[in-house]
């Protein structure tokens, strides 16, 4: 996860100074040796609850308890006042006042880090809500512990915010482990429509053995045999070093276990078969023979692995006009750009782009497709496709489906070049209904060859949903 990412949130609105510079101003009060009398009349400084409570978070001033906090040799001292404590959490109630609670000083939590302790007091003590990438996973642990469940919450929020195809198998494996099924999903549709990127992503080889298998059974995985299978072997290399074993391949096959099983060898191609799993070593000879037999033989061998291909993802299609045409002096071609934004109001992953073809029979295109987030190129690729001069729209693909996130204007762009007559859109829409998907759309500067809302190109956005 990005360690940029940071999210800030008030629950509360300040009437005036923010609780942290309530902090400040006291620590300012007290270091600067003001007078007793000053430092005695703080409260007269601040003019709400909230704003005085704030004063003592992570403050000695009136503490009645102290936490030591973090693994051994990473210790951090805090201290606590009771009463603030058991207001905001349950379980700091039943610690303090309940009919088991013990008279402590001071009390040990060895299995949360201090930033992410600190970061949940300040919740409770300031109404704060203040994450960030590298200890919103640690935080959503302790607010799950104590259970503060408005936090809880705020960081699965940040976490779905900050989703994508590098980090969705690791928080996938933490979302089971802490029992967030609505985060469970979001991962499962990242990783669906962008799995090739998932399994290559250096989060999928942090992942535990029982979400490795989840992962590897998934039928509706949008990638080829042969990248699931490079994947597992990452992932055995990785668990070896774990285990503290030497990654040789008798090693990753131990560590891989059944798991093996549920990568489908026999649906590879017979070349990515041959050139790669075949020549892994992970295989036994008996497994490698008897594949080759699967691909060749009449009568197939019985075999362990699964011979059903996976089905992967059905992609949708979102079509922005009503109707085509063609005249005799349009579309034309110079190398320039035809460009539409668009926005979703649901997450979605863009797979490619329908285009026209030819209206003067069969023709050959070569095609410049990009995606571009305010102005920022999110995936761009050269291709070619065939066009066999009817009205139908043909694919173009990008080379793997771009994530979108709803409620912001992207920027669909392509540059073409062939038979300079081809069909055009007409009577398009600024609002198109796919499924549970709302599509929006509006004119782009970047359009230089006449495609705008109402006609002209692009007629087609290929999607997951």
């Amino acid at each position: 996860m990005a360690a940029e990412l940071f999210f800030t949130n008030k629950l509360v609105p300040s009437t005036s100074t923010s609780s942290s510079s309530s902090v400040q101003q006291y620590q300012n009060l007290t270091n600067n040796n003001s007078s007793s009398s000053t430092c005695c009349s703080w409260q007269g400084l601040y003019p709400t609850i909230r704003e005085r409570n704030s004063v003592m978070f992570n403050n000695e001033m009136m503490a009645d308890v102290h936490f030591v906090v973090g693994p051994p040799g990473g210790t951090q001292r805090v201290p606590g006042h009771k009463y603030v404590l058991a207001v905001g959490s349950s379980v700091f109630h039943a610690m303090f006042y309940g009919e088991l609670a013990e008279d402590q000083d001071e009390i040990r939590i060895p299995d949360v880090e201090p930033p992410s302790f600190l970061a949940m007091l300040k919740y409770i003590y300031c109404d704060e809500i203040d994450l960030c990438a590298d200890t919103v996973l640690a935080t959503l642990y302790a607010a799950k512990k104590y259970i503060v469940p408005h936090l809880a919450r705020a960081c699965v929020n940040f976490l779905e915010t900050s989703l994508s195809a590098k980090n969705a198998c690791v928080l996938l494996s933490q979302s089971c482990l802490f029992e967030e099924p609505d985060l469970t999903q979001r991962c499962w549709e990242v990783i669906d429509a962008q799995a090739e990127l998932a399994l290559r992503s250096e989060g999928f080889c942090d992942i535990d053995a029982q979400t490795l298998e989840s992962i590897l059974r998934r039928e509706t995985l949008n990638a080829k045999e042969m990248v699931v299978f490079e994947a597992a072997l990452s992932w055995a290399e990785a668990e070896c070093q774990r285990q503290e074993l030497p990654p040789t391949i008798e090693n990753k096959r131990l560590v891989l276990g059944k798991a093996i099983y549920l990568i489908r060898v026999p649906t590879m191609a017979l070349e990515d078969f041959a050139n790669g799993a075949a020549q892994s070593g992970v295989l036994t000879l008996n497994e490698t023979n008897d594949i080759f037999l699967w691909y060749t033989a009449a009568k197939k061998p019985d075999l362990l692995f699964c011979t059903k291909p996976r089905k992967g993802l059905s992609s949708q299609r979102c079509h922005r006009f009503q109707s085509c045409a063609y005249r005799s002096n349009q579309w034309r071609y110079r190398g320039r750009c035809d460009s539409i934004q668009f926005a979703v109001d649901k997450r979605v992953f863009i797979a490619g782009f329908g285009l026209y073809g030819s209206s003067c029979g069969s023709a050959e295109y070569s095609a410049k497709i990009e995606l571009k987030r305010q102005g920022v190129p999110m995936a761009q690729r050269i291709i070619k496709y065939f066009s066999d001069g009817s009205s139908n729209t043909f694919p173009v693909w990008f080379e793997y489906p771009v994530q979108i996130e709803p409620d912001t204007f992207y920027t669909a762009s392509v540059v073409l070049d062939g038979n300079e007559l081809s069909y055009f859109g007409q009577e398009g829409m600024t609002e198109v209904q796919c499924g549970k998907v709302t599509f929006q759309f509006q004119c782009s500067s970047d359009s230089t060859n006449g495609t705008g809302v109402q006609g002209g190109q692009i007629p087609e956005l290929i999607f997951y949903a």
